[in-house]
């Protein structure tokens, strides 16, 4: 089999037209006929390409609104024949069927219109089936033919073209088929992943179907993972929507490792919670370890990243911040102010001034540009491995919802009491269990909420209160503290009393919950109970 094989038919059929008429002008130049369908055909002609209609090469006209177009023998008999081998020449010469040496796929949109919120009709008919079928044609016989599924391949392919000529054509070589080849099974694979969970879901059945199929594209090789001795790619869900990391746009500094993007991802995350907890005001959080050091509300943008690096300052250093507006120029003094270090910023924007002054600032941060669109809410399924297996579960994705709660002790909180409470159990759900997190108002900002201090990881819940009170110092005087789970025992929330704290919030659901509403009553401190645990490994 040769190394180079000359294009001399294309098969074009595209649903993203980015970029498409430059890479067939590439194919007409290297000597190739351009065959089509539909609306390619239509583009490719309005540029002035000379291109052979689909139907002209099967002899059967697009029927069924467009279902039924290359599902034809000399489609994928063009596709599929060996060109060294005497029976399949013979058979295609018999039955009129011409070599197609490249075929460019890139298949209808059935993930976006699924995000897009379409009902299940609309869906159904984004389900490509000749396209995946071309597809997995061309990708089978990549001994002979060039499958091209993304515009990100067409610059290095139309290289080839003019890199390589055989008998005056353009020709293509055989790692770059192979290597489209591999490109070309994962992206069908990724597709049915797709359509199978859709339809799994939509029909009412579990979530959870017999055989996980997960369909998740590599971005990027990581320079190493948790640690030096690790290696670590990253990957993107193409089912995602909202702002997420992986879609992110770095504007500044060096490459992210694999602990900046976990970490970015959770502070982001906390970001949206903001957003949707208290859409009025700016939110901000500073993560360290996956884990919230720092969190704030507040009017603007400069208090609400002032407050969340205030929550615990020697833990802010090296740790990555995120805001949920885009962050301006007051910001970007704050954070440029004293000896602080941070290593990565996500912000939805960075106005010009704040980039300017940031870049100038730090050679080596990242700054990563998230986009305006609302926080997605809809429950996603989240994957940790384990040997031998994989953990699924829905994410816990549910807002703090304080009209739900249950008053079981002390005094009737305010309403001041209330909104700080929703703001520490929110940051709560995202701190390791077991959790603590104190809060409250702002000392330096009149209206804005502040993480005082948390208590994360730890093998006892007692323990993670007593570190909760020795980050908050003295704050944790008339402060708010909240619990992901239960107080098995009256000990944890005795050391918060003792601290000074007011509110107490948690699940509930301890066989000794009666003890801990006692300690508050007597204390004169107040209890609320959510019901929902939250639990966070």
């Amino acid at each position: 089999m040769p190394d180079l094989v000359p294009i001399r038919r294309a098969l074009l059929s595209v649903s993203d037209k980015t970029d498409l008429v430059p890479l067939a002008r590439a194919l007409a130049a290297a000597g190739a006929e351009l065959i089509s369908t539909g609306g390619t055909a239509k583009t490719l002609a309005g540029a002035g390409l000379p291109v052979t209609p689909i139907d002209k090469v099967t002899g059967f006209p697009e029927m069924m609104g467009g279902r039924v177009k290359t599902l034809h023998p000399k489609v994928h008999g063009g596709l599929l024949g060996l060109r060294d081998d005497a029976e399949h020449a013979a058979a295609m010469k018999t039955h009129g069927i011409e070599p197609i040496d490249l075929v460019c796929i890139n298949l209808y949109p059935f993930e976006r219109t699924v995000a897009a919120g379409a009902d299940r009709n609309e869906a159904v008919e984004q389900i490509d089936i000749g396209g995946p079928s071309m597809i997995r044609s061309g990708a089978k016989n990549h001994e002979w033919v060039t499958v091209v599924t993304s515009p990100g391949q067409y610059d290095r392919v139309a290289a080839e073209l003019h890199e390589n000529k055989v008998d005056g054509k353009g020709a293509t070589a055989r790692r770059l088929r192979a290597q489209l080849a591999a490109a070309a099974f994962a992206r069908t694979s990724e597709y049915d992943a797709a359509i199978a969970a859709y339809l799994g879901k939509s029909s009412g059945d579990s979530a959870f179907p017999p055989v996980l199929k997960l369909g998740y594209v590599k971005m990027d090789a990581l320079r190493y993972g948790e640690n030096p001795h690790q290696e670590a790619a990253l990957y993107r869900d193409p089912a995602s929507s909202g702002p997420t990391i992986v879609a992110a746009e770095k504007l500044h500094g060096k490459a992210l490792s694999y602990n900046n993007v976990a970490d970015a991802a959770a502070a982001l995350e906390i970001a949206k919670a903001l957003s949707r907890l208290d859409p009025s005001r700016v939110g901000a959080a500073v993560i360290k370890h996956l884990n919230p050091c720092g969190a704030a509300l507040a009017a603007d943008v400069t208090g609400a990243v002032d407050g969340a690096l205030v929550g615990d300052p020697l833990a802010a250093y090296g740790g990555i911040l995120a805001v949920n507006r885009a962050l301006d120029a007051g910001a970007a003094e704050r954070l440029c102010a004293g000896d602080l270090f941070l290593e990565v910023v996500v912000a939805p924007a960075f106005e010009p001034a704040a980039l300017e002054r940031l870049k100038s600032r730090w050679v080596n941060v990242r700054l990563l540009a998230v986009g305006e669109r609302p926080a997605s809410v809809r429950r996603k399924m989240e994957y940790r491995s384990i040997p031998g297996g994989m953990l699924v579960q829905d994410r816990d994705t549910g807002g703090a919802d304080p009209s739900g709660w249950k008053h079981s002790a002390g005094p009737v909180p305010t309403a001041r009491h209330m909104a700080d409470a929703a703001f520490v159990e929110t940051i709560a759900r995202f701190l390791s269990s077991n959790a603590i997190a104190i809060g409250g108002p702002d000392p330096q900002r009149p209206g804005a909420t502040r993480l005082y201090g948390a208590g994360a990881g730890q093998m006892d819940r007692v323990a993670s209160c007593r570190i909760a009170v020795a980050k908050a110092g003295e704050l944790c005087r008339g402060a708010v503290a909240a619990g992901d789970a239960f107080f098995p025992f009256p000990d944890g929330p005795g050391a918060l009393i003792d601290a000074g704290v007011k509110v107490i919030v948690h699940p509930g659901g301890s066989k000794r919950d009666a003890e801990t509403f006692d300690l508050c009553n007597r204390a004169g401190v107040t209890c609320l109970v959510t019901g929902v645990r939250h639990f966070r490994h």
